[in-house]
C-alpha cells in the first residue's frame, strides 16, 4: 500500500502558479475521476484552496513519480516545465503527517487558521461523492479531521488573527491606520468574504459595502455584521466611492480588470484607491497597479503581516506538532493492521484447508466411525489449528506501530508459502498532444 501526497503550496509557488492549477469546484468531480483513473492510482482526493493545490493518492504499489505533473499538465493544459519545478512529493508517513499539518492549520499562511479543516472536510467529501475515496482514504481523512478537533480544543493556535481575510484587515488598517469613516468593498459572500466582513466589524469599520452574483447571500451577510448589500452589477459606481477594496470570490476569471479601475478611478477626483486581492484564481488583474492612484495587493503581499502572527503563535505550536505526531502513529498502526490482514487471511485458509484434506483422508481411512466420533475429531481438528494459529496471528497484529514489520511480514510469506494479496484498479492517464501546448485559459 502506498500513500502518497504530490501538490504545490504558499511556500513553494507564487500565486500566479497556484491560480493556473486551481480547481474550480464545478471541475473538481471530473478532476478525481481523472486522476483515480491513472496509471497506479486506487483512490484520489484533491484538496485545492487559495493557498495549495494537492492531489492524495492511495495505490497497491508506487505510482510513477511525475504522475501527477502529468495530471495537472493535461487536465489544465500547461506545459508540466511551467510548474514542476513548484511541486513537492511526500509518501508513507510523511504523507499522512503532511496531511494532519494542512487540516490543523499548522501548514497555512497564517499558523493555526480554522478554514483550512473546512477547505479539508470539502476536499473529502467531494472524493467521496465522487466515489474516489476509498477504505485507506476515508481512514486517512476522517482522522485528519479528529487531529484538527482536537488542536483546537486542547490548544490555543487559533488565538488572535486565525484567517487570510482577518490578516487582509489587517493589512486594510495598516494602510489607512484607522477604519473609522473608511468605506471598504467586500466583493465575495462565501467563507472568505464572511470572515472579512467579520474582522471589518471587529476593527470599527463603519460602512461596509457587500457585492456578490447572488444578491441573497450579500443581503444575508450584511445584515448579519450590520453592512450594506450592494447589486454586483452596479459595481462601478460603488468603486468610486469606496476607499478599500477586499475581493475573495471563486470566479474562474477576473472580476475587475484594468480598464473597469480606470474608468472608477476617473469618477474619484484623486482619491487613491487600495486593493486586496485574498482569491485564487486572482479576481483582479495585476495590470490594474499600473492605474494611477490604485494600489493593489494580493495574497502573498500579506505575509509580513503573517509572520507577526507566527511570532505570536509560536508557543503553541510545539503542542499541535505533539498531537500530529500521535494521530500519526494512530493511523499508521492502523495502516500496518490492515497490511497484515491479507496474511492473516491467507494463512488461516492455507491450514483450515490442510485440516479439511487430512480429516477427509483420515474419515476414508476409518469409514466405521460413529458420528459422534467424527463430530469429535472434526473438533479436535478445529481447535489445534486455532491454537497454531494463535501465536502467529498475535505477533503479527502487535507488530511495533511505528516500525514497518517488513521482516516479520516477510518472514511469514517465506515459511508459510504465501502471497501478497489485494491490489487497487488501475487506469490509463491521458497524456498532453505533441507539439502545440494543450489550449486553455489559464493565465500561467
Amino acid at each position: 500500500m502506498n500513500i502518497q501526497v504530490t501538490g504545490l503550496n504558499h511556500q513553494t509557488a507564487p500565486v500566479q502558479v497556484r491560480e493556473a492549477l486551481a480547481f474550480p469546484a464545478a471541475r473538481l468531480p471530473d478532476a478525481l475521476a481523472a486522476l483515480a483513473a491513472a496509471e497506479g492510482v486506487g483512490e484520489a482526493v484533491i484538496l485545492s484552496t487559495c493557498n495549495r493545490v494537492e492531489a492524495y493518492t492511495c495505490s497497491a504499489d508506487a505510482p510513477p513519480p511525475d504522475l501527477v505533473a502529468r495530471f495537472l499538465s493535461a487536465f489544465h493544459g500547461v506545459w508540466p516545465e511551467t510548474f514542476q519545478a513548484h511541486l513537492f512529493r511526500h509518501e508513507g508517513r510523511e504523507a499522512v503527517r503532511h496531511l494532519f499539518r494542512v487540516a490543523c492549520g499548522l501548514d497555512s499562511m497564517v499558523v493555526g487558521e480554522a478554514q483550512v479543516t473546512g477547505q479539508v472536510r470539502a476536499a473529502y467529501e467531494a472524493a467521496t461523492a465522487a466515489g474516489t475515496a476509498g477504505r485507506v482514504l476515508h481512514r486517512l481523512f476522517q482522522q485528519a479531521l479528529a487531529a484538527a478537533k482536537r488542536v483546537r480544543t486542547e490548544t490555543e493556535i487559533g488565538a488572535g488573527r486565525a484567517s487570510v481575510g482577518s490578516v487582509a484587515v489587517e493589512l486594510a488598517q495598516r494602510i489607512f491606520e484607522s477604519l473609522a469613516g473608511k468605506t471598504v468593498l467586500v466583493i465575495g459572500a462565501g467563507e472568505m468574504g464572511a470572515s472579512v466582513v467579520a474582522s471589518l466589524r471587529a476593527a470599527g469599520a463603519e460602512a461596509t459595502l457587500v457585492a456578490n452574483r447572488t444578491y441573497a447571500r450579500a443581503v444575508e451577510l450584511a445584515a448579519t455584521w450590520g453592512g450594506r448589500a450592494v447589486s454586483f452589477d452596479a459595481l462601478a459606481d460603488h468603486l468610486a466611492a469606496a476607499d478599500i477594496v477586499i475581493s475573495s470570490t471563486d470566479a474562474p476569471h477576473y472580476v475587475l480588470t484594468r480598464a473597469r479601475l480606470a474608468e472608477a478611478v476617473a469618477k474619484r477626483r484623486g482619491r487613491s484607491l487600495f486593493l486586496v486581492d485574498i482569491a485564487v484564481p486572482r479576481d483582479i488583474e495585476p495590470a490594474v497597479a499600473e492605474v494611477e492612484g490604485c494600489y493593489l495587493y494580493n495574497i502573498d503581499d500579506l505575509q509580513a503581516v503573517v509572520n507577526e502572527t507566527l511570532a505570536q503563535r509560536q508557543q503553541e505550536v510545539g503542542r499541535c506538532e505533539a498531537i500530529v505526531e500521535d494521530e500519526c502513529r494512530l493511523f499508521m498502526a492502523w495502516v500496518e493492521r490492515l497490511a497484515v490482514a491479507p496474511t492473516i487471511a491467507e494463512l488461516a485458509a492455507q491450514l483450515h484447508e490442510l485440516k479439511r484434506a487430512e480429516l477427509e483422508a483420515l474419515l476414508q481411512r476409518a469409514p466405521d466411525l460413529s458420528p459422534e466420533a467424527r463430530a469429535e475429531v472434526e473438533r479436535m481438528a478445529d481447535r489445534l489449528v486455532n491454537k497454531i494459529l494463535h501465536q502467529p496471528i498475535r505477533a503479527l497484529r502487535d507488530a511495533a506501530p511505528d516500525e514497518r514489520p517488513e521482516g516479520l511480514l516477510g518472514a511469514a510469506l517465506r515459511l508459510f508459502g504465501l502471497r501478497r494479496a489485494g491490489s487497487h484498479p488501475q487506469g490509463v492517464l491521458p497524456k498532453p498532444g505533441s507539439g502545440e501546448p494543450p489550449r486553455s485559459e489559464s493565465r500561467l
